[in-house]
């Protein structure tokens, strides 16, 4: 990681002297002693602009996902907090939608000056690992979140497979479209590193599925189908292919057995009338 000097902030339009001095000490601090599974940084251009990214933990359905947002501060932080955002598709979390969460600018009144960068942020990864719900949450199943962790380094690398076209949209929005522009200006050296791990798993740039023949474990799941489900459900699967295969078929065809059966034995019946018959005028 490239760690920016706390000095080469300047104070003005982009940090009052409110907020310049606190942040740029929290700066310090979290760049020498960060968070376990979190990293964050302020913008170049911009010390009221935080980007951080958290690592999802071990024994959660993030584990190994890349998820990258922003905290914007207002001037006057640290007496007021500043507004949260994930952009990374979570399945926790609504991407680029502000979050209501008792640590940000939902609540500044609830917000306490004593809390530091990575007091929030910690309790933002507190609250992804719940399923406590508010604004700009979302509910998901395991499977979904653990589906989405798998494709978040492609997703930031190439603002969901956008790189490839020939005329990105806007390259400041985050959300998608952008080729992974943004991301790539505040993250140079996480960037090169999702590239190489790309390129390692053999990941196609613009789907972001795998091209290997061993992608029938990172297949997506199947929305309303449990991953964890019974065999009943997988039984309710087959039995349902199998009705709507048998409603495509005729009577005759799904009852062959039972029709060559009785062709035959009308056939014998047959047979020995007409034997009967010959005896009988003899």
């Amino acid at each position: 990681m490239v760690v920016r000097h706390p000095s080469s902030y300047r104070q003005g339009t982009a940090g009052s002297p409110v907020a310049h001095v606190p942040l740029t000490r929290e700066y310090k601090t979290i760049s020498e002693n960060p968070p376990p599974y979190i990293t964050a940084h302020p913008s170049e251009s911009n010390i009221l602009e935080w980007h951080y990214i958290i690592t999802g933990p071990e024994e959660t359905p993030y584990h190994g996902g890349q998820y990258w947002g922003t905290l914007i501060f207002p001037p006057n932080y640290p007496f007021a907090p500043p507004a949260i955002r994930m952009h990374t598709p979570s399945g926790r979390f609504q991407p680029s939608t502000r979050l209501c969460l008792s640590i940000s600018d939902f609540h500044p009144k609830s917000f306490n000056p004593a809390w530091e960068v990575s007091t929030i942020l910690i309790g933002l990864l507190s609250f992804m690992t719940s399923e406590e719900m508010t604004t700009g949450s979302v509910s998901s199943t395991a499977a979904e979140r653990r589906y989405l962790a798998s494709r978040s380094r492609w997703w930031n690398s190439t603002g969901n497979g956008s790189n490839s076209k020939a005329n990105p949209a806007m390259k400041g929005n985050v959300k998608a479209g952008d080729g992974g522009a943004k991301f790539r200006a505040e993250w140079a050296d996480v960037d090169v590193e999702n590239w190489e791990w790309i390129k390692k798993n053999k990941v196609d740039p613009v789907t972001g599925t795998r091209l290997d023949s061993d992608n029938a474990a990172s297949c997506r799941p199947q929305l309303g189908i449990a991953a964890s489900g019974s065999g009943h459900q997988a039984q309710a699967v087959v039995d349902a292919v199998v009705q709507q295969r048998e409603a495509g078929t005729g009577w005759i065809y799904r009852n062959k057995l039972l029709v060559a059966g009785a062709a035959i034995f009308i056939y014998v019946l047959i047979a020995r009338i007409v034997s009967g018959d010959g005896s009988s005028s003899s």
